[in-house]
Parts: C-alpha cells; structure tokens; sequence
C-alpha cells in the first residue's frame, strides 16, 4: 500500500514517460534522452547502485560533481531506490567537503574524475562519467531495478545542507511528498508548460535549479537542456537559435547577460520567461533588462532549501510598483510576519517571515537542537526579517542572521572570520556583506590590524583555508571595532558605514 497513494520524486518523471514516451525530456553537450530513456535510465541507474554497492533504502549516496545529464539521473536513481541524495557543491574542498560527507554518514560519493582527488580516502567513489567504469558507462545496459521496498511520501530523499552564522552546515531533511508539494507549486506560480524550452545552467546542486525548474519541468513534459555553467555567450546562442526560451538565474548572471557585449545587437525575442532569485535583484539592472525586453515576462523567485526552496513569486503583471518586492507565498505556502515572541505584526511593520507547508523540510540532520530552534509555536521560524503589506506582498529588508548571499551562495561570515584570525597581524576582525555590482553582496572583511599586512595578502591567506567562493572580495582597514554595552561587534553599524549603491 505504500506506494499506492503516494508520489515520489521519480514518480513525478515516470509519469512523464508514460504520457509522453517519445517527447525529448534532456539534452546535454551531445547526448539527447527522450522521457522513455531518461525513465528506463533511472531504473537502471537504481539497479547499479543497489547491486553493486550495497546500498540499501535510507543510505545516504553524495553526489559532488559538475553539472551533466548523468547527475540528474543519479538523483533519480537515488529516488526510485529509497536512497538519500545529498547535493555537494562542487567547490567545497578539505574540510568544507569532509564535514558534509561525514555529517550526513555518506556511504558512497558520485563524482567527476576531475573532482576525486578531494575527497578523503575513506569514502567509496563512484565515476558519473569519464571513466571506464563510470555510471554513465553502465547505463548502455539497462536492466531492472527490483526492490521489496518502494520509497513513499514520508520517505527522505534528500538532505539539502543550508549555511547558517556557524561553520556548520545544517542538511535540511527532504521527503518525497515536501518536494512533490514544491514542484506542484513551481507549476502553477511559475506558469511552466510542456511547450517550454528552459536552460538549465546554474549547479543542480543547488535546490533552486534543481527543484524549481528541471524538476518540475520534467514534470510537465518540457524540453530541457543542461549546460555546465552559466555562459553568457551560449544561452545566448541558445535563445537566439530558438533552442531555449526560459531561463532561471540569480542577479549576477543576469547582469552578466545585460553587460555581454552582444546583447544589445542579439536577436534576443525567443526568450519570453526571465525568473530571478536566490540573491536580490537591483531594481536599475531589471530596469535595463526590461527596457531591452519589453516582451520578456520577469518572475521573481524568493525561499530558501529548508521549505524546497520556493516560497513567493513575484509575476509578471506584478512588477509594476513593486519590483523591490519578493511577491505573494505559492500555492502550498502559508506565510506570516511575527515578532520575536512569535506574535503577529501588523502589515507595514518589520518582522521575521514564518512558514507552514507540506514544503517544509523535517528539521535538520542529525541536529535536533537546531531543528527545535528553527520549528516553534507551529511554525518554522525562517531568520528573514520582512514587511508584509495590506495586499499580501511581502518584501525582504535584512535577514536575522549574519549570513552573506554572495552571488546565491550563503556564506557564513563567521567561518570567514575564523580563516583571517589565524594570520598573525590580525587583530580583530567581522565580516559582513556590502553592496556590489556583480556579486550583489561581496564579502567583505573589516580588519583591525597588529601589524603590517596588505588586503592581497589578506584575501590569498583566506584563499588558502576555504573554498574562493567564500574568501573576501575585499578587505577594509579600521582602528577599530564598533561594539554595544555588552561588547557585541555591531555589523549592521559596519554594513551602514561602507555601503555604497551598485555601480
């Protein structure tokens, strides 16, 4: 009975294959797989994991690796075996990487050949592809995938690890039925039909991608296409070829797009859906975007892993008046403004955005502490301090915790501050995120200094301790540290005195 009323993450492409066997569901460089092959891939897919590596329903399988077709079915696969797929961003190395591979108990790391030299040798690895005996390699003979248990609704299928202020990553636990419920609501806020043509070029690791357009484009039945990396000059090939006509990408991507020296002379009318999220939007670049492409309908796309990630969208007839906004809570969605003590303001006061949906993540792995912070009074408490207005639009001012969204990506400013501490002519530093034209947010360290040291100096030495994702973009020298009564370094105090609007 367990399967009988329950829809699955694997379930959801199944169906797609059924419906429309024939129908091109994935390209990727030159490889094409049509909804029947993608389907029978997975089992196959499914059964090699199972088979030849033991694993069993409940293991966890890593997937750290670049983007291809072969790692969206190995999440899939992991989906229709009862497994649980954890996303590691590609960046990560040394400690970064270990911690997650050893915090979620991962029993096997899918990666590219490129990428395998990272990971500690005490985890068994798997090729996605490039390697003779890669699991792409394998999917030239398809078999069966046989299994006495069928994953159900309730079943975790992923662990979505989310930054916080900490160097500790938390891995949001994800069911089948929470993102089953997230893709429904992509479908309808997002208006994604079969007959689109989106380009998928941001990291599947990240649920954004992953979870708010391939997932549920694949869902409908589109015709999806994945590239390795967000190029400016290939999604503009593609949309002018009329071989794409949707895209999703954070503020810096989209700004790279407007600054690209052909984008003022490409025939560019292909494209009629812009969606935008994971970092904001300055209001001047989605001006000009829209200046140039008074046809393109723009989305805006707020939330975050814990809740799937999708939470409002801002559509297209909504913008006028309100592109500071991050729009209206999606069809599962149910969102309040509260006080610290959990009470709800009056619209038009700032406080914290709370959530109750079938979205929601189950707490966080192997944290329960964390997990009973974050869940309270009935809610789950998302650390995002917003104004909600008398038509129900909610618009983002700050965020409680000192979390830097450099480009999409969270960074924990204490983590940073840890690496620049152990240069000796450190004396105190913070860090904060300041306004920047092309990272939206650029890390940024404010440093007191006991000796001499140069910011280059400073930025290479953080360079050597952490992913360069996460080293400041720049340093800044000070005498000294605004502080409270109690001794608190006060970074809003800082990120007041150094911002500067966009260039």
């Amino acid at each position: 009975m367990n399967g009988v009323r329950s829809s699955t993450v694997d379930g959801v492409v199944a169906r797609s294959a059924r419906r429309t066997p024939g129908r091109t569901a994935v390209r990727y460089a030159d490889r094409t797989w049509t909804y029947q092959a993608l389907d029978t891939a997975v089992g196959t897919a499914a059964a090699v994991l199972t088979a030849e590596h033991g694993l069993r329903p409940g293991d966890r399988v890593a997937s750290y690796a670049h983007n291809s077709d072969v790692y969206l079915i190995a999440y899939l696969a992991c989906a229709r075996a009862g497994l649980i797929h954890v996303p590691v961003n590609q960046n990560l190395t040394g400690e970064d990487l270990a911690y997650i591979l050893g915090q979620s108990g991962s029993s096997l790391v899918l990666t590219d050949p490129d990428l395998a030299p990272r990971i500690p040798s005490a985890y068994a690895v798997r090729a996605l592809r490039d390697a003779p005996d890669s699991l792409l390699g394998a999917l030239d003979t398809p078999r069966p995938f046989l299994t006495g248990h069928a994953p159900g609704a309730d079943d975790l299928v992923q662990l979505l690890y989310t930054s916080g202020t900490t160097a500790q990553p938390k891995g949001a636990m994800m069911t089948h039925g929470a993102l089953v419920h997230e893709y429904v609501s992509a479908v309808t806020a997002l208006d994604l039909r079969a007959t689109d043509r989106p380009v998928h070029s941001l990291p599947l690791y990240h649920s954004a991608q992953m979870h708010v357009f391939l997932l549920p484009y694949l869902a409908v039945g589109a015709e999806n296409t994945i590239l390795d990396a967000p190029d400016a000059g290939r999604i503009l090939d593609l949309v002018e070829a009329g071989e794409a006509d949707s895209l999703f990408a954070p503020p810096t991507v989209w700004i790279g797009l407007a600054n690209h020296p052909d984008f003022a002379t490409r025939e560019l009318g292909a494209l009629r859906k812009a969606y935008y999220g994971a970092s904001i939007m300055p209001v001047p670049v989605l001006e000009r975007l829209r200046a140039r492409l008074p046809e393109l309908a723009f989305y805006n796309c707020f939330g975050q892993s814990e809740i799937g990630p999708l939470a409002m969208v801002l559509g297209p007839a909504e913008h006028d008046g309100r592109m500071d906004s991050c729009g209206r809570p999606v069809l599962f969605v149910e969102a309040e403004v509260v006080d610290e003590e959990g009470a709800r303001v009056p619209d038009g006061t700032v406080g914290e955005v709370v959530y109750r949906s079938p979205q929601l993540c189950q707490g966080y792995w192997d944290k329960p502490d964390e997990s009973a912070e974050a869940f309270r009074d009935g809610w789950f408490h998302s650390g995002d301090l917003a104004v909600r207005d008398g038509d129900g639009y909610f618009t983002v001012v700050d965020r409680v915790k000192d979390v830097i969204n450099s480009g999409g990506v969270l960074v924990a400013s204490r983590q940073v501050e840890d690496a620049l501490y152990t240069h000796p002519a450190v004396a105190e530093t913070a860090v904060v995120g300041l306004p920047d034209a092309r990272w939206i947010e650029a890390v940024t360290a404010i440093v007191v200094l006991r000796a001499a040291v140069t910011e280059q100096e400073l930025i290479e030495h953080a360079r050597e301790q952490l992913a360069h994702f996460k080293a400041p973009k720049k340093v800044l020298f000070v005498d000294e540290l605004p502080r409270n009564a109690s001794g608190k370094i006060l970074k809003r105090e800082l990120r007041n005195r150094f911002s500067t609007a966009p260039a």
